[in-house]
């Protein structure tokens, strides 16, 4: 039996810190400029037991080139979202919101280079960036966190919430300024975290406007286990998915993801067929004790009822 969620205003804020060496709060935003093809995503992970939280900047340019950067930013607390040159704030819950970035970033001419990491920032220019972002929630909110805690647990997020938003404001990379206007998700969690604890992972964001996106999710535990789900917003409504299939393509001998064709199978009783063609695609990674996880990040081209959208495919494997 599954138990109730609760989400509640004050879940914008920061979360007390329970207490686990693997503690995590993170908050999370991509966002995408249909009319310039430009994109990204940005990310704070606090880890106040370890003290240091895991700072992302990703963004894609309309010629298929990333600038990234990534921080163990070393930290004292779980107060505040403010890390390695970004800062995220709440103005109003489940409403308005900001993110700012103000940095370096390594500008890949060809981000599947990023396989080797070490390489890849010792080969590449870092360019400074500078990112502002007022973020508008434009669909109702997805998740919260379960009332009661079952034993066994995966640990990867106790409490986690997702929403659809608008995305304004300004992005400027070593020198050239350009002024966005763009959809996208946005995500929150806190708990115990562990991107070792999933076998893998298939993690689908598309936005096509205000009025219309979907998110789809497979989650396969190391012991076969898998959780389906995910959501489709459709004006001020949102319809839950109880399942859904995913077919990909892949290209190279690295197998990253090419093209995605996936049957969202909605509680309304109808079925969604989206298909996705990735425009740009960066491999991440992640080592903890001993293991290597391989988290690649696609900005993806939708096409659904007719439309065109934009969003994340996000690809998580244990390769080591």
């Amino acid at each position: 039996m599954s138990s109730r969620i609760r989400l509640e205003p004050r879940d914008e804020y920061l979360h007390e810190n329970t207490g686990e060496p693997n503690f995590n709060e993170s908050m999370y935003f991509n966002f995408f400029d249909a009319g310039q093809r430009r994109g990204g995503f940005v990310r704070i992970g606090n880890r106040p037991n370890e003290r240091y939280a895991e700072t992302t900047i990703c963004l894609y340019e309309p010629d298929g080139s990333v600038l990234f950067n990534f921080k163990r930013a070393e930290i004292a607390d779980n107060a505040r979202f403010e890390a390695g040159g970004m800062r995220f704030e709440t103005e109003i819950p489940f409403e308005k919101l900001r993110a700012s970035y103000r940095g370096k970033a390594c500008r890949l001419a060809e981000p599947r280079a990023m396989n080797e990491p070490g390489r890849a920032f010792k080969e590449n220019p870092f360019v400074p960036v500078s990112l502002d972002l007022a973020i508008a929630g434009v669909g109702p909110m997805f998740g919260g966190e379960p009332t009661e805690h079952r034993e066994g647990e995966m640990e990867f997020a106790r409490g986690h919430y997702e929403q659809h938003h608008r995305a304004t404001g300004t992005l400027e990379i070593d020198e050239r300024r350009f002024a966005l206007d763009g959809f996208g998700l946005r995500d929150h969690s806190w708990g115990p975290r562990s991107w070792q604890a999933p076998a893998y992972y298939r993690w689908l964001t598309a936005n096509f406007g205000p009025d219309f996106g979907f998110m789809g999710s497979l989650v396969v535990r190391p012991d076969g286990g898998e959780t389906r789900g995910g959501f489709v917003h459709r004006g001020r409504e949102l319809v839950l998915v109880r399942g859904i299939e995913i077919d990909t393509e892949w290209s190279g001998p690295e197998r990253f993801h090419d093209r995605i064709r996936a049957t969202l199978r909605c509680a309304d009783g109808k079925d969604l067929l989206v298909e996705g063609r990735v425009l740009s695609l960066i491999p991440l990674r992640n080592r903890r004790d001993g293991r290597t996880t391989r988290i690649t990040e696609g900005m993806t081209e939708w096409r659904c009822e007719g439309r065109v959208g934009y969003g994340l495919s996000e690809y998580l494997d244990q390769v080591a």
